[in-house]
């Protein structure tokens, strides 16, 4: 099984119930087909970017989901479809997850190896450096044997 988020834009005129009712089918459709609704969320409406049709505006909604690509197959021909959704867009993002981790694991690693080597000598300032061994001016010099 691999891990989509599906964002769709539901036209601003359409009631609440019917936008519910629409997103509990879709919900039905993913576990109809043996996968797992992890998260459906309905951000509201906001404004598009751009115009779409004849509309400003639209109500986003996210799902992110377990299924096998012939789920989302069948997903997006039923968006397709839907006299209600002006757009949408299919992302699978377990392998961005699975990027995520590996670069977590290699970070603490470092980070492992930093804390365990043991620790440099004091390196002398770049004043002392640059003053060598007479030491600052107004301190004693140091004594000559």
């Amino acid at each position: 099984m691999r891990i989509y988020e599906e964002l769709f834009i539901v036209k601003p005129d359409t009631p609440e119930e019917e936008i519910d009712q629409f997103i509990e089918q879709m919900k039905s459709v993913v576990t109809a087909a043996s996968g797992s609704v992890d998260k459906a969320e309905k951000w509201g409406k906001r404004r598009l970017a751009y115009r779409v049709d004849k509309y400003r505006e639209g109500v986003y909604v996210l799902f992110q989901f377990n299924a096998a690509p012939e789920t989302v197959k069948e997903f997006e021909r039923r968006l397709r479809v839907s006299d209600l959704v002006i757009k949408f867009l299919t992302v699978r993002i377990d392998q961005t997850l699975k990027c995520l981790d590996k670069r977590k694991k290699e970070r603490d690693k470092r980070a492992h190896r930093k804390a365990t080597a043991a620790p440099a000598p004091a390196q002398p300032s770049v004043s002392q450096q640059m003053l060598g061994e007479r030491g600052a001016p107004g301190e004693p010099a140091p004594a000559a044997e």
